[in-house]
């Protein structure tokens, strides 16, 4: 019987490892990768998405073998990449800017097989905020949990009743949408 190959995600994010246990999934090792991300000139944010989850998977796929799984998710208004919200005043800028407007969040998978064969999908998901009031800002900021995420809100904490309309993938806003990441990991012949 041949041994199975480990699961290595490509990826710090307590978040993503989460979701992977949603479904039954335990990555072997985790080995995040630091990457400019900055966007290229003239590149779309669902191009970016999908580059830096290609970017991540291979890079850890050239020091390691096994499965290796990367994500990256983009938030956006237009063509303006909402970028991890660092402070407050950065979450802020982010909610008033997103208050009472749609957006879109664009999550890149991507899994390199042991042998090298890369596989990847790009997620779109359509957002509408409701109007914020200061108080509801106020109260976002003072909850904490918009730090370090991108657009300055994580959807499944207290921004999650700000949002009057989704279309897509609900764990695709959160970092890692399950589905298609199962799918690719199926389709790469991970058994686990």
């Amino acid at each position: 019987m041949a041994e199975r190959a480990n699961l290595i995600l490509a990826s710090a994010s307590p978040r993503r490892r989460d979701l992977l246990a949603q479904i039954g999934l335990v990555p072997d090792h985790i080995a995040a990768t630091d990457l400019d991300e900055s966007p290229l000139k003239d590149e779309t944010p669902a191009q970016l998405a999908l580059r830096l989850a290609v970017s991540k998977a291979q890079a850890v796929a050239a020091v390691t073998s096994g499965f290796v799984l990367a994500a990256d998710t983009v938030v956006c208004i237009g063509r303006r990449v909402l970028d991890k919200a660092d402070t407050e005043a950065d979450v802020a800028a982010c909610l008033t800017l997103l208050s009472g407007r749609g957006h879109r969040v664009y999550t890149g998978v991507a899994v390199v097989s042991p042998a090298g064969k890369l596989s990847s999908r790009l997620v779109e998901t359509r957002l509408t905020f409701k109007r914020l009031t200061d108080s509801d800002i106020t109260a976002y900021l003072a909850c904490g949990e918009g730090i370090g995420k991108a657009g300055g809100y994580a959807i499944q904490g207290l921004a999650g009743a700000y949002v009057t309309q989704l279309v897509g993938s609900y764990t695709g806003v959160m970092g890692l949408p399950l589905y298609e990441t199962k799918c690719l990991l199926d389709g790469a012949g991970y058994r686990p």
